[in-house]
């Protein structure tokens, strides 16, 4: 495969990047360099305790051509107050260009890894489990908020780690606000999702994430057989998906690497076409960052 070809202007909208309280394989200097190195248009820094902003913006500033974007975000753990509002709206004035709902405070992320999370910190005060919709299927009032002033913003909303119970009342809920970027986290990684409610939150107007490093031929770390690549690939369109890295655990590789070697599966081995490609990691990417 042409790797200039295939890495130029790949935008990498999920990269754990330090500094951060969780140990990480690089920083965003580092990911920078990596970045404009393999010709990449921009990449965004996802945290699960902090925002990303400072750093992200400092970086860019400072050390790079400015031939690559960095983006930041910020997750609504318990680390942030959840549902913030007065967070985000500084997030926003930060330039955040993506909220995540609760990810490392979902209780579903939590009953899942059960301590062993490579991407988790070490504090000393326990997460406190959030669910953010009722036995009725309704959203906590505050997170609806949240949404409301996501939507008036333009913001791109990550669905997080919750279950696909919550993701689907908050996609739906999202859509109904009028939001316009949804990206559905690793629906196919612990959050339960069929591919019917992959194929209708598709349809609802969302983008659905596809992930290297959840993937036992894509990460070190990845747990998923590429089987479940392979049917979500026959089962999801791909114009609605969006395929990103979701490295820089400490001990899993270079995201940019992980990311063109993917690329090459994906093609060599279930006849993804460069076109394709184009659409996923570079075009919806950039829809959901504000640049087309």
């Amino acid at each position: 495969m042409d790797r200039k070809k295939l890495l130029k202007g790949v935008i990498d909208i999920h990269v754990h990047a330090g500094p951060s309280v969780a140990a990480r394989e690089l920083d965003a200097a580092d990911m920078l360099k990596e970045a404009e190195a393999a010709g990449y248009r921009g990449f965004l820094v996802k945290d699960h305790y902090f925002p990303s902003m400072m750093g992200c913006q400092m970086v860019q500033r400072h050390l790079g051509s400015g031939s690559v974007e960095v983006f930041g975000s910020m997750c609504l753990n318990n680390a942030m107050g959840l549902f913030n509002l007065n967070a985000v709206d500084v997030a926003y004035g930060m330039g955040a260009k993506m909220i995540y709902f609760p990810t490392v405070s979902s209780k579903n992320h939590i009953d899942a890894h059960k301590g062993h999370f490579a991407g988790a910190g070490k504090m000393s005060v326990p997460e406190t489990p959030v669910v953010y919709v009722d036995e009725n299927g309704r959203l906590d009032p505050a997170a609806v908020r949240i949404l409301e002033y996501m939507s008036e913003k333009d913001m791109a909303l990550g669905t997080g780690h919750g279950s696909a119970r919550e993701v689907d009342a908050l996609v739906r809920k999202a859509v109904e606000v009028g939001m316009k970027k949804i990206l559905v986290n690793h629906p196919h990684f612990h959050i339960g999702a069929t591919y019917e409610q992959m194929r209708q939150w598709a349809a609802l107007g969302a983008y659905i994430e596809l992930n290297v490093c959840v993937f036992s031929e894509g990460s070190k770390m990845g747990p998923l057989p590429t089987t479940i690549l392979e049917e979500m690939l026959r089962e999801v369109p791909h114009d609605r998906m969006v395929l990103d890295s979701d490295m820089g655990q400490k001990g899993n590789g270079s995201p940019v690497e992980a990311l063109y070697n993917f690329m090459c599966l994906m093609m060599e081995r279930f006849g993804i076409t460069e076109d394709e490609l184009e659409v996923m990691a570079k075009k919806n990417p950039a829809i959901l960052m504000g640049l087309e």
